[in-house]
């Protein structure tokens, strides 16, 4: 061999070492660095494993594990004319050392076997895209590295998921899509290309065949169907499936598996190159055109090719990798210098305290950014729906409504202020939906009972308003508490929400607010100063509008009788001190007479005769059909004993009841009687005038009218601008001050504690020997492609 062949050759091992170690490099760290690589892919059965036992030139029985369906083999195989028998060492798993060289082939499959279900047992899946690298040292293997893949199949065996067929294709394009990747794709000579399962797969990875190898394995199996020279042509070209461009390897293996020396393994595949050649030229009519196929027929062509073919790749590479490796390296010591800076600023208390308020005011200034509005992050991801947040928040539906509360935009995914102001109209919503529960007869007779007893006359009116305020206390309440709830909840989202925006902005403009990643005890206590924040406003906005609710229902309240305010009471006036205590009493009786009657909540019938204890006929004939009833006492269901009129303990008018009496006794005219009471009885309303009907009718009227106007004020005037004001004005103004507070205002220990917790320091100090090991490992990756591109 000439000097410039063996300087070529020595540069190729150089350059395929530069290679493999730059190779391991980004398999422990991740990194993403375009080396050419061989991926060899197919279905299962069709000779995958044999063909990588050929190149390495020795079995170990790598179909026994299957190692290509769960998890992708990098076989770096290295060409050492002193490694007369292999040396395989495997890469330890997260980490760019190899182990201890491994000698027996059983022990290589096993090795195989127990990390592939290791891993699966603990990322709980089917298949995983992470490889396991194994360098084989030999003197009878080329310098060549490939990635063997799982096969393809249509079907799942017995006891694995229905979709390991779908995981192992999707891994597969996976791993097969990066352009700097060469495909090496088998078929069985078996199948035509025409009904091929797996070639439309390959299509639309490489539609063009660009960077596909393709291989038809098991070709001695086709052989014997050739007997003339244009059907051995036609069938070698396939160009009608494959394109004139691409020309096909056929490669035939021996089928031989008993337990023979590696020798002999070698011997046989040499054996059957010859054999498939020599029945080509001797067993086909006219033989075959050999000066166009010849360098695509037999193992050693597709091994020779493979090689070439990756070093040319090497070599063409190999500038744009020396750039790429020292940008990376540049990165990495940018990274390790920040972290060096960390570490430092946890011994610099002043340092470490101005870094952490730059970040909690970052924070802040987020949070009011998505309250004021904001679209970033997206929505899509972080925002949620009304259903959403009902269920996630653990609160549930609105207390007391029955109906589905779907606010507009329900179906959106919202955040920040558009999320609080759909929650206010949901509040909104379900407050209208609610109107004046019924109320029982002994309730009402209870109500206005007592306030028949204090005399004056605006006792019906009195009743009907403590009814609608003692309703609008039980069922107004919870959902103002629920209001509060949902509203804190939307708030405290906001904190996950503000870190993203932080991270973006940092990683957009650099740094600004103190690079903080990393302080797990100070995040937790920022995030916990957050929560108690939002926790509180809740707290002081559920106190703020049951003070409102307390006020528009209070007895002091002017709520349910602005309407008498502003409509007047000129006009009716003159009829207010008409009524008197009869009247009250009258509506008494006729609550008592529909209860002895046991007929919860009916009004009575029109038409029912109705008569006092203790009064004569006349009088049950005139009151009867005029259904005004005159009571002896404020009890409807106490009898007066004899007949007898007593006066009442608790103040009742008897001059009142002494006109009445004469009114009734001067006329015995329904009609003039009605007209001497002012047509009907004053309840106090707006109008003055009680319609005729029932008195239970007409005080459940009035009640749910009072309820709706203490539901109109409270919701329309007071509700809405105290909770703005009690969330969202503190969330813009005093977050950051009250986070403040909680984290900086304490003695430098105390500050010290969020940074020295257990685990802190620690996962410092392991991020820092990662990126030293990163970096020392890429700088001697660049080293050793300067070389090379010295050498090139």
């Amino acid at each position: 061999m000439s000097s410039s062949s063996l300087f070529s050759l020595s540069n190729s091992k150089s350059r395929f070492e530069a290679y493999n170690r730059l190779q391991a490099a980004t398999v422990a760290f991740g990194e993403k660095l375009p080396i050419p690589e061989i991926v060899a892919l197919g279905g299962q059965s069709d000779g995958k494993s044999s063909l990588l036992e050929a190149l390495l030139g020795f079995r170990f029985n790598v179909r026994e594990v299957e190692m290509g369906t769960r998890r992708p083999l990098i076989l770096q195989m290295v060409h050492d004319a002193t490694a007369l028998e292999p040396r395989c060492r495997f890469q330890e798993e997260d980490s760019e050392e190899y182990g201890s060289p491994v000698v027996l082939p059983s022990a290589i499959a096993d090795i195989i076997k127990s990390r592939t279900e290791t891993l699966l047992k603990k990322t709980k899946s089917a298949v995983s895209s992470k490889p396991i690298v194994m360098r084989a040292e030999y003197a009878h293997c080329p310098n060549l590295t490939i990635i063997d893949t799982p096969g393809f199949v249509l079907k799942a065996k017995k006891g694995e998921p229905e979709r390991t067929p779908e995981e192992i294709l999707s891994m597969v394009k996976s791993l097969a899509s990066p352009p700097h990747r060469i495909l090496l794709f088998l078929q069985q000579s078996s199948v035509e290309w025409c009904s091929s399962l797996w070639l439309d797969a390959i299509r639309d990875i490489d539609p063009t065949f660009r960077r596909t190898i393709i291989v038809v394995s098991k070709f001695d199996n086709r052989l014997k169907e050739f007997s003339d020279r244009w059907e051995v042509d036609r069938y070698l070209s396939a160009s009608g499936y494959l394109g004139d461009n691409t020309h096909p390897f056929f490669v035939a293996l021996p089928k031989d598996r008993n337990t023979i020396s590696n020798d002999e393994f070698r011997r046989q595949i040499s054996q059957v190159d010859s054999e498939v050649l020599r029945h080509l030229r001797e067993g086909v009519k006219g033989g075959f055109d050999e000066e166009k196929f010849r360098p695509y027929i037999g193992f050693s062509c597709l091994r020779e090719y493979l090689e070439s073919e990756l070093q040319k790749r090497y070599k063409e590479a190999a500038p744009a990798t020396l750039a790429l490796l020292e940008q990376r390296c540049s990165d990495v010591t940018s990274e390790l210098d920040k972290m060096d800076s960390k570490i430092q600023a946890t011994s610099d208390v002043s340092q470490l305290r101005r870094s952490a308020m730059l970040y909690a005011a970052s924070i802040s200034n987020h949070v009011a950014t998505l309250i004021d509005g904001a679209a970033d992050p997206a929505p899509e991801q972080w925002g949620k729906t009304t259903f959403e947040e009902q269920s996630e928040s653990g609160i549930g539906g609105w207390p007391g409504v029955t109906a589905d509360i779907m606010p507009p935009n329900a179906t959106l995914r919202l955040y920040g202020g558009a999320a609080f102001e759909r929650v206010m109209h949901e509040f909104h919503c379900a407050a209208y939906s609610i109107q004046c529960p019924p109320v029982s007869r002994e309730k009402v007779a209870n109500i206005l009972l007592a306030h028949a007893s204090r005399g004056g006359g605006r006792g019906v009116t009195e009743a009907a308003a403590e009814i609608a305020r003692a309703a609008a206390r039980s069922w107004l309440a919870p959902l103002l508490d629920t209001a509060c709830d949902r509203l804190a909840f939307v708030l405290g989202n906001l904190f996950d929400l503000a870190l993203e925006r932080t991270r973006n902005r940092e990683s957009e403009c650099g740094s600004k607010s103190g690079n903080m990643d990393g302080y797990i005890g100070f995040h937790a206590a920022l995030r916990q100063a957050y929560t108690h924040f939002i926790k509180d406003l809740g707290k002081q906005c559920k106190q703020l509008v049951r003070h409102h609710l307390d006020s528009v229902t209070s007895p002091y309240s002017l709520v349910c009788y602005e309407k008498d305010c502003q409509g007047g009471f000129g006009s009716s006036a003159s009829s207010s001190f008409k009524f008197n205590q009869s009247s009250v009493n009258s509506f008494l009786l006729e609550l008592s007479d529909a209860t002895m009657k046991d007929q919860e909540n009916i009004p009575p019938e029109k038409n029912a005769k109705q008569t006092t204890p203790g009064k004569g006929a006349e009088a049950r004939d005139v009151l009867g059909e005029s259904q005004i009833t005159v009571p002896e006492t404020p009890s409807p269901d106490q009898p007066c004993a004899g007949g007898a009129k007593k006066d009442l303990a608790n103040g009742i008018d008897m001059g009142g009841r002494k006109r009445l009496s004469r009114m009734t006794g001067n006329s015995r005219n329904p009609d003039n009687t009605s007209a001497q009471n002012g047509g009907s009885f004053f309840l106090g309303n707006a109008d003055g005038l009680l319609r005729s009907g029932s008195a239970y009718t007409e005080i459940c009227s009035s009640a749910a009218q009072h309820f709706a106007r203490i539901r109109e004020v409270l919701v329309e005037r007071n509700v809405a601008s105290a909770l703005n004001s009690g969330f969202l004005t503190p969330c813009r103004d005093r977050l950051v001050l009250a986070i403040g507070l909680d984290l900086f205002a304490v003695n430098d220990e105390r500050f010290m504690d969020m940074f020295i917790v257990p685990g802190a320091i620690d996962v410092l100090q392991n991020e820092r020997q990662s990126l030293q090991k990163r970096q020392k490992i890429l700088q001697s990756c660049l080293n050793e492609f300067k070389s090379v591109a010295r050498a090139l």
